[in-house]
């Protein structure tokens, strides 16, 4: 049963007019009955009619691209991408024919942001949705989009996850195009090892994301194959390998920021080591920053390596070593998938490989 604007008003105890003020934002009313409206609408899952749409079932031309920040490089370059085969580039005449608009919504990472972006999405009948970059791990935060995106699905909105692995529920009416960020991270530190390093601090993510999750989860999965995780630790105290290992990892957000300061907090607890991993190339330059303030040198003291091989990374000095992810070709495949240009992959999951990318900024380690 379609539930109705006059549905919302009798469940917040409200006239009509004052829902659609509240809903609209045309009106100022009070913070009280703007909050009892907004969950009415919440609780009966009331969809908005958007102005593009005039029969119940349609969808309109619109198209959400989900970003954690559009001025990540990560990020820009997949929604960049997806946009190009989402919004045209037409017949040349300025006509639209066939495509959509693509909205960038920017979550700033916030979990309750991302949903509210799906709820107004879902009140626009958008056509699609594209989730780009890694899922929050919370339990209670996936079962709301899992079923926000089931609402988007049963109103005909196509959903696409770029970057993102699969929701933990198998949700069919997903198509995942999820990075190998587990092999990827695995691969890095194999380099590093065959280097002969075996004191490698690692600059991890914020600790609620997959994609922290999963490449932290292939480092550490490289150094046991080594022997590394075996070795005892350098306090005195005969410290299993796992917790030096602990010792060596810091978490940060995903910025230059905490590269740097992650890294001279790895210093402070082993001077020892010989090589950083950063969980991406923007930490990774941070990283660069705190090895050079220390009065050490890439690669000759102290090795540095990134992961997504964005733009930059090439132009560093020395050239970062790091794991390459073919973002704008993923973001693109995404768009066209979105658009029902594409079909999705068998079962509705692909995985993208990642592909080291030895530079410069990596070599064997100094005597010690």
């Amino acid at each position: 049963m379609t539930v109705t604007l006059a549905d919302v008003a009798a469940r917040a105890r409200v006239s009509p007019a004052t829902v659609s003020r509240v809903l609209n934002g045309n009106y100022p009313v009070a913070a009280s009955t703007r909050e009892r409206v907004l969950r009415a609408v919440d609780d009966l899952d009331y969809v908005l009619n958007g102005p593009a749409s005039s029969l119940a079932a349609a969808t309109s031309d619109l198209v959400g691209i989900l970003v954690n920040d559009i001025a990540d490089p990560f990020f820009g370059i997949m929604a960049g991408a997806a946009q190009t085969q989402i919004g045209g580039p037409g017949d040349g005449s300025g006509r639209a024919g066939g495509e959509k608009l693509a909205v960038i919504c920017n979550t700033g990472g916030s979990p309750e942001r991302e949903l509210t972006y799906l709820t107004l999405l879902q009140r626009q009948r958008a056509a699609a949705v594209v989730l780009t970059g890694g899922a929050v791990e919370n339990e209670a935060h996936q079962a709301a989009i899992s079923a926000k995106l089931a609402r988007l699905a049963d109103a005909g909105t196509r959903i696409v996850f770029c970057g993102r692995p699969p929701l933990s529920d198998g949700n069919a009416l997903v198509a995942a195009l999820a990075f190998d960020n587990r092999g990827g991270g695995r691969r890095l530190t194999e380099h590093l090892v065959a280097l002969g390093h075996r004191r490698i601090g690692y600059v991890a993510g914020p600790p609620d994301r997959t994609t922290t999750r999963h490449r932290l989860e292939g480092h550490r999965e490289a150094l046991r194959g080594a022997g590394i995780e075996a070795e005892p630790g350098d306090s005195g105290a005969g410290d299993p390998g796992a917790g030096y290992q602990e010792r060596l990892t810091v978490h940060g957000p995903y910025d230059r920021r905490s590269g740097y300061e992650a890294t001279l907090e790895i210093l402070r607890r082993a001077p020892d080591v010989t090589a950083i991993a950063a969980a991406n190339d923007t930490v990774a330059l941070g990283a660069c920053a705190a090895v050079r303030d220390r009065g050490l040198r890439i690669p000759q003291d102290i090795s540095v390596a990134g992961f997504d091989d964005l733009p930059f990374s090439v132009d560093a000095v020395p050239a970062l070593t790091t794991v390459r992810l073919p973002l704008f070709e993923a973001g693109a495949r995404a768009g066209r998938i979105a658009m029902g240009k594409e079909n999705p992959p068998p079962g509705g999951i692909a995985t993208i490989a990642a592909e080291l990318m030895i530079r410069g900024s990596t070599a064997p380690p100094r005597a010690v």
